[in-house]
Formats: C-alpha cells, sequence, structure tokens
C-alpha cells in the first residue's frame, strides 16, 4: 500500500477526513522518529518494537577482492515485530 491508500482507508475506517488521517500519519512517524532517538525505543502496540541498537567494529571481507577491511562501530535502527502481529501474518508451525 502507498501512502495515500493508507490515508484513505484510516480516513474511511474511521469517518475522518483524509487530511486529518494524513496528519496523523505525520505525526506518528514524527514522534517515533524522536522517541527512538532519545530513549533507544518506540513501542507501536499490537505492530513492533522500533530499537536503536549499537553495532561493534568487526573484520569483513571484499567480496571482489577477497582482501580483509575494517567495518567501523555504528548506530542502527532494529523493528521487532510484536509477537500477536508475527503469528497473525505468519501461524506458528504445529508440532
Amino acid at each position: 500500500m502507498t501512502k495515500s491508500q493508507i490515508v484513505a482507508h484510516l480516513a474511511e475506517k474511521v469517518g475522518i477526513p483524509k487530511k486529518t488521517a494524513a496528519a496523523v500519519l505525520v505525526e506518528l512517524v514524527t514522534v517515533a522518529t524522536k522517541e527512538a532517538k532519545s530513549s533507544g525505543q518506540f513501542v507501536v502496540p499490537g505492530l513492533g518494537k522500533a530499537l536503536k541498537a549499537n553495532r561493534k567494529a568487526r573484520t569483513g571481507r571484499n567480496p571482489q577482492t577477497g582482501e580483509a577491511i575494517k567495518i567501523p562501530a555504528k548506530t542502527v535502527v532494529k523493528f521487532r515485530l510484536a509477537k500477536a502481529f508475527k503469528d497473525a501474518v505468519v501461524p506458528p508451525k504445529k508440532k
């Protein structure tokens, strides 16, 4: 779905104007960005959690030449899906 399709769907389901639905979506992204940046995590109930994580420096290989290279440490954003969401999309296997 595109952003405009999501906005149209939200507006129809909730019964609000598309402009308001778009503003809510933009504000959600803004709050998520600010919270993940400051506290290191942002939870969207029922969907998942965005986490700020530190990656250690490591040694890698240039696939073309095979030479060893140093990959510096950096901060990345990871998104962990909520168990309920994951199970709804891909049901767990029966044992």
